[in-house]
């Protein structure tokens, strides 16, 4: 295949995108008295190569080539010979990065080519895959991620868009009878023909929803209510969300949970400020869970968090003093035994923008909470 032929990934990255993230880099690389960094980490590639991608199974964090990143601006791919071609004609065509090349059977080869790289420079890697016996990455390096470009919040619309209409789509598809297995193939299906990769996929029917927070999907046949949760990455920004679906009239009881949880997860995402904690806006969902009766609920499952290029980039706790950053994506997730309220959203100084927003047609209700109303997604009643 021709660079010409590469789709999707022939586009040229946004120069400025690359030059706000080389300015965070040097500036970090000189706190850590480091000369550059190696990438192996799938979120690590996606953030420094401005949304390409380096994995090949979906089961492992770490992808199968990474990239060396020096002070000074330079970026070399390091790959063996059954990735290089595809890393040099696809994935990375148009970026200006070099791929260096190694034989797929001869680790001793890929070490002395990683050193060729690397030359006299100190480099610190998140994942010694070519046992350079490298110092490992300092865990601050996430933060690098947070705050978003103006080139990665377009992308990000694009995939947050793409995963509801996926999402919502698998909901009106789904029949009374189908397995929870049947869903979660509906779902990835759709995800993966919009251009994305689900990460994450749970699925519970009936019972399953209220007694498992972590559902993954079983053979239990759907009779009433089934949850849909996807975690879906497209140009390593990660769209998280969850809907509900219920064949025939909605229990009272039902109704009066989702109502509840909605007005939960409207208070801490206008809650969620730049410049807060997340203690503070943990204090904010106390809170209100509290309000609407249920004060316990918080403890039967985390709470969510930011999210961006890992699912959650950091978990929200009781007293954390992690910052709220300006453009920064969350994706906070309250439930009731029952239900769940869960998008994913961008905090900006003007406020909140819901990237995974109900579309057209989904049903939405009004979360309301002292803060405002913000509207949420609904549950389906087909």
């Amino acid at each position: 295949m021709s660079t010409a032929d590469a789709g999707m990934h022939a586009s040229p990255p946004d120069p400025r995108e690359r030059q706000v993230k080389q300015a965070r880099l040097a500036d970090w690389l000189d706190r850590h008295k480091l000369d550059g960094v190696m990438l192996w980490r799938r979120q690590n590639f996606a953030w420094v190569t401005c949304g390409r991608d380096n994995h090949i199974a979906n089961n492992t964090p770490v992808g199968v080539a990474c990239v060396v990143a020096t002070r000074d601006g330079r970026r070399v791919c390091l790959a063996n010979a059954i990735e290089a071609p595809r890393m040099r004609g696809e994935e990375l065509a148009g970026t200006g990065i070099e791929v260096v090349s190694f034989p797929w059977h001869d680790g001793a080869a890929g070490t002395r080519a990683a050193r060729e790289v690397i030359g006299g420079m100190k480099i610190a890697t998140d994942s010694d895959d070519l046992c350079l016996g490298l110092p490992q990455v300092p865990h601050d390096f996430n933060e690098l991620r947070w705050s978003l470009t103006d080139a990665e919040i377009g992308r990000y619309r694009t995939g947050a868009r793409a995963a509801a209409d996926a999402m919502e789509a698998a909901c009106r598809a789904l029949r009374p009878g189908m397995t929870e297995h049947e869903v979660a193939g509906e779902l990835d299906q759709r995800i993966h023909a919009a251009g994305s990769n689900p990460l994450v996929t749970l699925v519970a029917a009936d019972d399953r929803v209220a007694r498992f927070r972590h559902p993954i999907p079983t053979d239990h046949k759907i009779s009433h209510h089934v949850m849909l949760v996807t975690c879906a990455e497209r140009a390593g920004l990660i769209s998280c969300l969850t809907r509900f679906v219920h064949f025939g009239p909605l229990p009272a009881e039902l109704k009066r949970r989702h109502q509840a949880v909605a007005n939960v997860d409207a208070a801490v995402n206008l809650a969620t400020r730049p410049g807060r904690t997340l203690g503070e806006v943990f204090v904010e969902l106390q809170r209100a869970y509290a309000g609407e009766g249920f004060a316990d609920e918080w403890q039967l499952h985390h709470q969510g968090g930011s999210t961006g290029y890992a699912p959650r980039e950091a978990v929200a706790g009781p007293g954390s003093a992690v910052t709220v950053r300006e453009n920064q994506a969350f994706a906070w997730n309250p439930s009731i035994t029952g239900t769940k309220s869960e998008d994913t959203v961008l905090i900006t100084s003007q406020g909140i923008e819901v990237l995974t927003r109900p579309g057209e047609g989904f049903p939405t209700l009004a979360g309301k909470s002292p803060a405002g109303e913000l509207p949420r997604a609904d549950i389906l009643v087909l």
